[in-house]
């Protein structure tokens, strides 16, 4: 409605929200169904919605949640030993406000990543401040952020989020120097924010991720403690798919 009276102001106040609901408000209002208090309130209500909307979008494209990863979209059939009931009472996000940690262990492509990003996603609609990120690109960018001047910076803010997903450690191992960055992140997190950690390593396996032994014991010790851990068995999505396809355009058996 670009020639209502509200209009240019709206634009100048830079209220897209009520401006692009103006049109269906005003013709509701006409016809008698709003009090000038309630056309206002509705107004406000259309402006509040759009910017949440704009919000949670940035919010979303910041935290690293691939698109797609919800639990509507995780196949529980294809994981039956996977406890759905516990997954689903995760998804309401009260072990992030505990500030407990959720260790996902198995073996590579049994839906550990899909599961980290699903809750993560759940947690985000919830109003935490939610990163996911793999292991070893959050420690790279941590050490490379040493260069520009930014790590103190960077630091606090993975320390400071509500929830931190690490996605896929131990799929490569870790230098010194990333072996102390990740106990430190872990370290200054225990019992005040929550982490997800996905691992195809058992935990008897964490000395060989990090670079130092001590440093494995320790952080595993924060890391269990005030947690659930969840192990995830079976066949790789990944590798099913592939025989599936393979059975498709597999030639018919030759009869004699």
């Amino acid at each position: 409605m670009l020639n209502h009276p509200l209009a240019a102001r709206l634009r100048q106040l830079k209220l897209s929200g009520m401006l692009l609901s103006l049109e269906n408000r005003a013709a509701q209002a006409a016809e008698g169904q709003l009090g000038p208090t309630e056309f206002l309130a509705l107004l406000l209500d259309d402006e509040l919605e759009r910017r949440n909307q704009a919000k949670f979008g940035r919010a979303l494209k910041e935290s690293g949640i691939e698109e797609g990863k919800t639990l509507a979209q995780f196949d529980f059939a294809a994981a039956p030993q996977l406890n759905r009931t516990l997954i689903l009472e995760l998804a309401n996000a009260s072990f992030v406000a505990r500030a407990e940690n959720l260790l996902l262990c198995g073996p590579t492509g049994t839906g550990k990543s899909h599961i980290s990003h699903a809750l993560a996603f759940e947690a985000l609609k919830r109003g935490h401040s939610v990163w996911v990120r793999p292991a070893h690109r959050l420690l790279a960018d941590l050490n490379a952020a040493r260069a520009d001047g930014s790590y103190r910076r960077r630091f606090t803010k993975l320390c400071s989020l509500d929830l931190l997903a690490i996605d896929d450690l131990g799929l490569r191992p870790l230098s010194v120097q990333a072996s102390e960055d990740l106990y430190e992140i872990i370290q200054e997190r225990y019992e005040r924010r929550s982490l997800i950690v996905t691992s195809n390593r058992a935990f008897h396996e964490w000395p060989e991720i990090f670079s130092d032994s001590l440093l494995a014991s320790a952080a595993l010790d924060r890391l269990t403690h005030h947690s659930q851990t969840i192990l995830i068995q079976g066949q790789s999505y990944r590798q099913r798919g592939r025989r599936k396809e393979e059975a498709l355009i597999a030639p018919p058996a030759e009869t004699a």
